[in-house]
């Protein structure tokens, strides 16, 4: 019998799926476990390169078969599903894995430990937490619409709706029922509010500890949640060869069209990190704005790019030039410099 030297494995829930191949691609085993018995299948295996797809669950049995020898890659799966032949099942899913672990082009997610992976919590916890305050906000605002009361947008104007339920004007005109629910959104929004907080005060005390994080922090556009957020969630700066592969992997390089020598190249691609990615287009924005309030360095890229493009262009093209800046400065471990403005 072949000796597996490669093994795809399908993961899920409670079913698994592995498919083992030789040293020349043929297929040695193609076999279904459960949960409970997974650990000790690839224990009585010899250490062999394992693949599986970066979804959830991917790295925690990354990191379990790590300890048992093998060495395991993550693949993105996008780049499996050109490799899934016919139908779609765990046993086909499992095969293309395998075969697309071979491929020697391969692209690979790296293995993230579990400090990683809490580090990254607080962001998605934060982002979960701020998604409910917009819902509870927009439930608010539709709700007291309905009885005609109305508000300019921003959280000043919410809160000032929340302070007029107690008012005799606006309570005198809204049913009794009405009043006790806008008053249990208005509380849960005064919770959110508080727990957001509370996350933003452990985000500044993760970026002032943090050496990598404080760099970060020298360059315009960039602040604690958004620096703390490239240090917990972006790969080892080594995967990156130039700044321009990180802002393609953060999805912000433009999506090329391009056939017979003819470039066309069209919106950002959004194909990677999107928390990081959106930090960077609203840390973009920000500068952008208070270029436009109080004007950009004369002869600056900024005030050029101003000066022919829309705003929300210039924008995404700062948060891309972030990315590359950000890149340079992990990579020689140097504060931000800013460059020196082109004379006119």
């Amino acid at each position: 019998m072949s000796q597996v030297i490669t093994i795809g494995l399908d993961i899920a829930k409670t079913v698994f799926h592995a498919h083992g191949a030789d040293e020349r691609g043929g297929m040695v085993f193609s076999r279904k476990l459960s949960r409970a018995k997974l650990l000790d299948f690839f224990a009585e295996q010899p250490g062999c390169l394992v693949a599986m797809e970066a979804c959830s669950g991917a790295h925690h049995w990354a990191r379990e078969l790590q300890t048992m020898g093998h060495e395991v890659r993550l693949i993105p799966p996008a780049y499996v599903k050109p490799f899934v032949k016919r139908h779609k099942n765990d046993a086909v899913d499992a095969e293309a894995i395998c075969e697309a672990v071979q491929r020697p082009g391969m692209r690979f997610v790296a293995v993230k430990s579990e400090d990683q992976q809490a580090a990254g919590m607080v962001f998605r916890t934060r982002d979960l937490i701020v998604r409910q305050r917009t819902q509870l906000i927009n439930a608010l605002r539709g709700h007291l619409a309905e009885f005609g009361w109305v508000a300019p947008r921003g959280l000043a104007q919410v809160a000032m709706l929340a302070d007029l339920l107690d008012e005799e004007e606006m309570a005198s005109s809204l049913p009794k029922a009405a009043r006790a629910m806008l008053r249990v959104m208005t509380e849960m929004l005064a919770e959110l509010d508080d727990r957001i907080a509370d996350l933003d005060k452990e985000i500044a005390r993760r970026a002032r500890e943090d050496e990598v994080a404080r760099r970060l922090m020298t360059i315009p556009g960039i602040g604690p949640i958004a620096a703390t957020a490239i240090v917990a969630l972006a790969p080892p700066v080594e995967t990156f060869t130039k700044g321009r592969d990180f802002a393609a992997w953060l999805g912000l390089a433009p999506l090329q069209h391009s056939t017979g020598g003819r470039q066309k190249l069209g919106r950002i691609s959004k194909m990677g990190e999107r928390t990081i990615r959106r930090l960077l287009i609203i840390g973009g924005s920000s500068v952008v704005r208070q270029a436009t309030v109080h004007g950009a360095a004369a002869g600056s890229w900024l005030e050029r790019m101003l000066a022919r493009k829309p705003r929300m262009l210039v924008s995404v093209a700062l948060a891309n030039k972030m990315a590359r800046i950000a890149w340079a400065v992990m990579t020689k471990n140097e504060d931000y410099r800013a460059p020196a403005a082109v004379a006119a």
